[in-house]
């Protein structure tokens, strides 16, 4: 069952998701800490000539039954209803035998009321998934980084982001953790591109735009 989370300063101490809050302000000591909280939307570079490649590139994260796919930033008529992410980084709470798991990659999930879950890479399937901490403990739940200039997303230290088209038109996200171009668990008859998640920060109002990214 997801749990609604109304605001940071409102979560009670037993949600996952506020035990990450608080371990992260204790590493707030450091400027470079500070600026892992902030909201930013997660932007698709897609550097391939294809025509499935250009479909993609420029899409963003979007959210719909507890797993991430892509679509335009700019929703049409077209477009299946979904929560379009505004994610950050806080720390993944230590798990009952004290093993540390690193940043952990949290979004928004609703806007009213708003929610917030974990973003994780589920451990049989590799999809990219959002749930709370019990659904997502048991799964790869990080580290979650960024890249050296800020702007890419990692995993374990990897940008191995896979987008896959489960139908006609619907690209799902996949994380390539053994480097196999999800040989392990694709389907065959499906579309698999390599992709690159990018930092886009959201912006406050009256200054909306695309920026960041653009490698």
């Amino acid at each position: 069952m997801v749990i609604g989370l109304l605001t940071i300063s409102a979560i009670p101490t037993v949600t996952g998701v506020s035990l990450g809050v608080s371990e992260q302000k204790k590493a707030n000591s450091r400027a470079s800490d500070a600026k892992r909280l902030e909201k930013f939307y997660l932007d698709v570079f897609c550097d391939a000539t294809s025509e499935k490649a250009k479909e993609l590139q420029g899409r963003r994260v979007v959210l719909r039954d507890n797993k991430v796919f892509l679509d335009s930033p700019t929703p049409t008529a077209r477009s299946i209803p979904s929560h379009t992410a505004q994610a950050f980084y806080v720390t993944y709470p230590p798990d009952d035998d004290k093993r540390e798991r690193g940043l952990g990659l949290v979004s928004t999930i609703a806007v009213d009321p708003p929610m917030l879950n974990w973003i994780y890479v589920d451990k049989d399937t590799l999809e990219v998934k959002y749930g709370n901490r019990t659904q997502s403990r048991e799964h790869l739940v990080g580290p979650w980084d960024w890249t050296e200039d800020e702007t890419g997303v990692t995993v374990a230290d990897l940008e191995g982001f896979m987008a896959v088209e489960e139908e006609e038109g619907v690209w799902a996200v996949y994380f390539d953790r053994f480097g196999d171009g999800l040989q392990k668990v694709r389907d065959e008859g499906k579309e698999v591109m390599e992709i690159s998640l990018e930092r886009n920060l959201v912006k406050p109002p009256g200054e909306e735009g695309r920026g960041g990214g653009g490698r």
